[in-house]
C-alpha cells in the first residue's frame, strides 16, 4: 500500500504522519517540488491563486496515478488560531477538481485521527498506538534538535540574518533557490519556524492567524540579536502582505521583502540579495 503525502503547505506541519506509516510498513511517496509539479498546478489553479497553493495542488495531480490514496487534513487550530482560509479548503478543492482518493482527518484530536487513519488502512488498535508513540518520540528528537541549532546559531557571534516565512515556503526544495543564494555568503541563517514555544511570548492579541503570529514572535524576540531580516513571501499571500508590512514599519533593523512568483530568473534576485548582505557587513 502506498499513501501520497503532497509536499506543499500542510506536509511541513504533519510530518509526523510519515513516521507514523512507516512503523506500520506502509509506503509514503512524496516528491520535491520541481518545474513540472509547478506547472501542472497552474493548470488547475486560478491566476488568483497563491504559489504556495499552485504548488501544493501540482502535487496532487502528479501523485494522482503513483499512490493508493493521498492524505489530505482539514486543519482547524479554533478561532483563537485562524488559519488561511487556503487550508480549509484543501480538501473540498481536491475533492471536486481532481479523481483521488483522499484519506482525512481533522486536527482537533491528534490520537484519535491517528487511530481514524490506522483503523481506515486495515490495522489494529494496538499497532496503531504502538507506530503513534515510536513515530511521536522520532519526529520530537528530529525537531528538538533542528530547534536546538537555531538557537545556537542565534548565539553565535558570526552576522546572522533572520529568514521569515512560512515552513511551506522556506522549506520547499525549488523555492530554496532563493535561499540557496543567501547561503553562499559567510552568514548564519536563522528560521523563524524553529524556536520552541516558549520563545513565542511576544503574541499578539490583534492577530489571529496561527503562522503569522509566529513570524511575527520570532522577529520580535530576534531583532536586537540579528543584523538583518529577509521577509519569505509566496505571492500573493494576502495575509503576508498585510502582517509584513504592519511588521517593517516597526523594526529599526535592516530587511529585505523577497515576494518570489516566477523563478526562471534569478539574476534580479540574487543582485538584490548581494547589496543586503553588503549592507550588513558595512552595519
Amino acid at each position: 500500500m502506498k499513501i501520497g503525502l503532497p509536499k506543499g503547505l500542510y506536509y511541513y506541519y504533519c510530518k509526523k504522519w510519515i513516521y507514523f506509516f512507516e512503523e506500520l510498513g506502509v509506503e509514503v511517496v512524496s516528491f520535491d517540488t520541481n518545474k513540472e509539479i509547478l506547472e501542472l498546478g497552474n493548470t488547475i489553479a486560478t491566476s488568483e491563486m497563491c504559489l504556495s497553493l499552485k504548488i501544493f495542488l501540482g502535487h496532487v495531480a502528479y501523485l494522482k496515478d503513483k499512490c493508493d490514496y493521498i492524505l489530505i487534513p482539514k486543519l482547524n487550530y479554533g478561532i483563537k488560531n485562524q488559519m488561511c482560509s487556503n487550508f480549509d479548503c484543501l480538501y473540498d478543492l481536491c475533492n471536486n477538481l481532481l479523481d483521488v482518493k483522499i484519506l482525512t482527518f481533522d486536527s482537533k484530536k491528534e490520537i484519535k485521527n491517528f487511530i481514524k487513519i490506522g483503523k481506515e488502512l486495515g490495522f489494529k488498535r494496538n499497532q496503531i498506538k504502538k507506530a503513534y508513540l515510536k513515530s511521536s518520540i522520532i519526529y520530537n528528537k528530529e525537531l528538538k534538535k533542528l530547534k536546538l541549532e537555531n538557537i545556537n546559531k542565534l548565539n553565535s557571534s558570526n552576522k546572522k540574518i533572520l529568514l521569515v516565512g512560512h515552513s511551506y515556503n522556506i522549506r520547499d526544495k525549488y523555492l530554496n533557490e532563493i535561499i540557496d543564494i543567501i547561503k553562499k555568503y559567510d552568514v548564519e541563517i536563522i528560521y523563524s519556524d524553529l524556536f520552541d514555544d516558549d520563545y513565542y511570548f511576544y503574541l499578539s492579541k490583534d492577530l489571529y492567524w496561527k503562522y503569522s503570529k509566529k513570524n511575527v514572535s520570532s522577529v520580535m524576540y530576534c531583532k536586537e540579536k540579528v543584523d538583518g531580516i529577509v521577509f519569505f513571501t509566496a505571492f500573493p499571500c494576502g495575509l503576508d502582505s498585510l502582517v509584513n508590512e504592519l511588521v517593517m514599519r516597526k523594526i529599526d533593523k535592516p530587511y529585505l521583502n523577497l515576494v518570489i512568483d516566477d523563478l526562471d530568473s534569478l539574476a534580479g534576485m540574487e543582485t538584490r540579495i548581494e547589496s543586503f548582505v553588503d549592507i550588513i557587513e558595512q552595519a
